[in-house]
């Protein structure tokens, strides 16, 4: 995969342009695109044609409906925190896995404004810039960093997450909040966070994340404790592994108490 990785880490000079970042269009609701991931996804996609002439590719910026799901597939987020890239804050990620053989093999999310590039290969390990990473070995809430995702795409459907959000961080050390799922879930696998959860994200933004997350140690699943469905929008819930059983107790309780329950 070190070409692969190459690639990814080549696109930095795109999403540093500035005057690509200023192109954008409205796509939704807090949910903008910008001729910088158009313009990540094109290089990327091209890149990988040439090396990977028959595999497919799966891109937020792309109709996705006619991929198969037997064979090779890239999983692609050109740029995971586009709103963060339109304010100058710093927290945005290229977010590339691998699905072949029925599973994730390789996953890679690259922040180009801090040169980190998180790789997960399977049953290789997870990395940061070429040295091994681990998950925390933290047990109690009350020692935990717990990361929050606010699905602003869909803030109608946001009380929950709050009402979680508040009893976890009434018992954890404290919450973070970062706008880029790809980069929570490499903060989790590397340590520097116990857990990450967020209701609603797409297949391109947790891909990467899941096997570097597994690959380090963690779990990865959605809010009923199932496997992620990679190819469907999931709930999303990370952690170190020790903590995971409690934030799904503490995920369950608030759900229900947010439904009335």
């Amino acid at each position: 995969m070190n070409k692969v990785i190459e690639l990814v880490k080549s696109t930095k000079d795109i999403i540093l342009d500035e005057s690509l970042v200023n192109t954008r269009r409205e796509k939704g609701d807090a949910d903008y695109v910008t001729l910088v991931d158009i313009k990540v996804q094109e290089f990327i996609f091209k890149g990988l044609k040439s090396m990977y002439p028959n595999y497919q590719f799966m891109g937020e910026e792309k109709d996705n409906h006619s991929l198969d799901l037997s064979k090779p597939i890239w999983i692609l987020d050109p740029l995971d925190g586009t709103t963060n890239l339109i304010h100058n804050y710093n927290q945005s990620a290229v977010s590339l896995a691998l699905w072949n053989n029925q599973r994730l093999e390789f996953g890679v999310v690259y922040n180009p404004f801090t040169d980190e590039l998180f790789t997960g290969y399977l049953n290789k390990g997870a990395y940061l810039n070429g040295k091994p990473i681990h998950v925390s070995n933290y047990t109690s809430m009350s020692d935990s960093l717990v990361i929050i995702g606010t699905h602003p795409y869909r803030k109608n459907n946001s009380k929950d997450t709050f009402l979680i959000s508040h009893k976890i961080y009434l018992d954890c050390q404290d919450i973070r909040r970062s706008g880029s799922a790809a980069l929570d879930l490499a903060y989790v696998a590397a340590g520097r966070a116990e857990a990450f959860f967020e209701k609603f994200l797409s297949p391109w933004d947790y891909a990467a994340g899941a096997i570097i997350v597994q690959e380090a140690g963690g779990i990865i699943t959605n809010f009923d404790n199932n496997p992620l469905p990679i190819f469907s929008p999931s709930s999303v819930l990370a952690t170190n592994g020790s903590i995971h059983s409690t934030m799904l107790e503490y995920l369950s309780q608030i759900s229900d108490e947010a439904n009335g329950q």
